[in-house]
């Protein structure tokens, strides 16, 4: 049996292994500890988007469904919640698709039994769309418990810590979505 190499080898995400010669990041005034305690950061986030990414791709084969149908279908879900009317407008607006493209997912989700369309109650030329209750059933079932999870890790924190992780999380967010920018 092979023996396992040690951590800073098994994590890919480290500066070490992205950027050996500081080219791309400045180093100086960083400690050894600071960096290897970052590293452990973003291996962390690579697990958690590795880990999210096997869910998704579990929830969408016992579902038969690929990532924008489930979307289309947690939206539904959501405003379902909220008691909130969904017109295929607001749907395609939600997941940034064409009309086209939102007509052929309708009609794929109606033809599967996850969805109906339904004749708006005030005005006579729009539809909404709804999810059925054995579809809202089954992502409970298999989505939901996944959401459950996420929340119990997020209810162990603290008030602080939390914050502290929504700065984080905003900041990463703001700095990924500047990079699909040109300079």
């Amino acid at each position: 049996m092979a023996s396992k190499p040690p951590d800073e080898f098994r994590n890919i995400y480290d500066l070490q292994a992205n950027d050996p010669h500081s080219r791309l990041i400045d180093r100086s005034g960083i400690s050894e500890a600071e960096l290897q305690q970052m590293g452990r950061l973003l291996g962390a986030m690579g697990r958690l988007r590795e880990a999210e990414n096997r869910l998704a791709e579990a929830s969408q084969r016992q579902m038969a469904l690929n990532q924008t149908d489930l979307k289309a279908l947690h939206y539904l879900i959501a405003l379902r919640n909220r008691q909130e009317a969904v017109t295929p407008g607001m749907l395609a607006g939600h997941l940034g698709i064409s009309t086209a493209s939102t007509t052929k997912l309708l009609d794929r989700l109606e033809t599967a039994g996850h969805l109906v369309r339904l004749d708006h109650p005030e005005d006579r030329r729009a539809r909404l769309v709804d999810i059925t209750d054995s579809a809202h059933e089954q992502a409970l079932e298999i989505v939901g418990r996944q959401h459950a999870r996420r929340f119990h890790v997020v209810a162990a924190l603290d008030p602080h810590e939390r914050e502290v992780v929504i700065r984080f999380l905003e900041a990463m967010t703001a700095a990924l979505s500047g990079a699909e920018e040109p300079d």
